[in-house]
């Protein structure tokens, strides 16, 4: 029998793949199913060339066997941090699967966007949904133009952006676990360049402090509003948040700034300010006392990336905030790491003693989701049940009939409407 060839070239591709897998029969069966999804792959079975070629081929996706002989999979995640590879990395073993989660969490930490790793033996269509929840600096961009900026040096000035009009919002619905039905969404930063198309936030955003934050926030508050208006148009009130830095949180004129923004519509659910986690610690005081003052006018507080700096739930909870965002780092992965499990119920436990709900980021797989209503999680987000969309998107999904993932939980009433105001 003649031996399966290294290398599969789909005349139609856009997209490479590398395999690295020790064992020729299962590179050229991941191959195999990379060609049916219009990926260009290439099978490797030593580290070593796969580390030379992919210096300079930059793939789009690196699929990666845990034990590789004399080196393992650790190894070459550690070598692609240093390649600065910024595609995608999916791990395959007939390992354990807290082995394979806490290995993906290792590239997480290391910078990669790694997906939902893949247990041996497994079938084609498990390779195409991991290949569909891609990371969110990955999203669809409903048919434009847009560049994969995979060289980590491209970027694009945000000043430029802002002078020429490029900025566009883009929204990720949050959704109600209770009815499974869209309670909100999150406001997402986008610019759409006339030669690069879509550009994410990685390639466009500052360094934290950075001066233009003060205009681009400002920016995204005023389209916010109006683009909740044209919802609201539509018969259609949900409840927006945005994302905030600390900056520009604490600056003396935020929260006058803020409430003069704010629609006069009765029905207006009021608004949701994201903060991370790392900078609420830095000066826990004076955020308690801006998150206070933005109360008065319907203002909400949302602790976000909670878990990813790994501070003191009880610093948190003294806060006047509404809501706290479990990091997608412990989200992933929670129905079957018992580490991530016990952390994700504790945080949700507790934040309801003080009347605080928990979103979880990140959702992508339907077991996690599972886990997260058992634990009695309040709402989520995560491709599982939207990528980030255009406002146009948005409307026509939120006009449509909802549906939702396949689970073994009571179905929403047919006559519900799938808009939930937070309560």
């Amino acid at each position: 029998m003649p031996s399966p060839p290294e290398h599969h070239v789909c005349p139609k591709a856009a997209r490479l793949a590398f395999v690295l897998d020790d064992e020729r029969e299962v590179g050229a069966l991941v191959c195999n199913i990379l060609y049916t999804l219009g990926f260009t792959s290439h099978h490797f079975q030593h580290p070593m060339s796969f580390l030379v070629k992919a210096k300079t081929a930059k793939p789009d996706l690196v699929v990666l066997d845990l034990a590789l002989g004399q080196s393992d999979a650790v190894d070459v995640i550690r070598q692609l941090e240093v390649l600065k590879y910024s595609g995608r990395v999916l791990l395959i073993s007939g390992r354990d699967q807290a082995t394979l989660d806490e290995i993906n969490d290792i590239g997480i930490r290391r910078g990669l966007s790694m997906l939902p790793a893949l247990r041996k033996p497994f079938r084609a269509s498990e390779v195409k949904e991991r290949l569909l929840a891609v990371p969110e600096t990955m999203p669809e961009t409903n048919g434009e133009t847009a560049t994969t900026q995979s060289d980590p040096n491209f970027t694009v000035s945000l000043e430029e952006a802002l002078e020429r009009n490029w900025l566009e919002l883009w929204y990720q619905p949050k959704i109600d676990l209770k009815s499974l039905t869209v309670c909100g969404a999150e406001v997402l930063v986008r610019a759409r360049h006339p030669l690069y198309g879509i550009v994410l936030p990685v390639s466009l955003l500052p360094p934290a402090g950075d001066p233009l934050y003060h205009p681009l926030t400002s920016a995204v508050i005023r389209r916010a509003m109006a683009d909740w208006a044209e919802l609201a148009a539509n018969n259609v009130f949900l409840r927006l948040a945005v994302n905030v830095p600390a900056s520009v949180y604490n600056a003396p004129n935020f929260v006058d700034f803020v409430r003069k923004l704010l629609p006069k519509h009765p029905k207006f659910p009021g608004l949701i300010v994201e903060i991370t986690e790392d900078e609420v610690i830095r000066d826990p005081g004076h955020i308690r006392e801006i998150a206070t003052q933005l109360k008065l006018y319907n203002i909400s507080t949302s602790i976000d990336d909670f878990g990813s700096a790994y501070a003191s739930l009880s610093r948190f909870l003294e806060l006047p905030c509404e809501e706290l965002k479990l990091d997608r780092t412990f989200v992933s992965g929670c129905s079957s790491d018992q580490l991530k499990h016990a952390l994700c119920q504790t945080v949700i436990d507790l934040s309801h003693r003080f009347g605080i709900k928990v979103c979880a980021e990140g959702i992508e797989q339907t077991q996690d989701l599972r886990a997260l209503l058992e634990m009695g999680c309040d709402v989520a987000q995560g491709f599982l049940f939207a990528k980030p969309m255009p406002l146009d998107q948005l409307t026509r999904m939120l006009l449509a009939p909802m549906t939702h993932p396949s689970l073994d939980v009571p179905s929403p009433s047919q006559s519900q409407s799938p808009i939930a105001k937070i309560a």
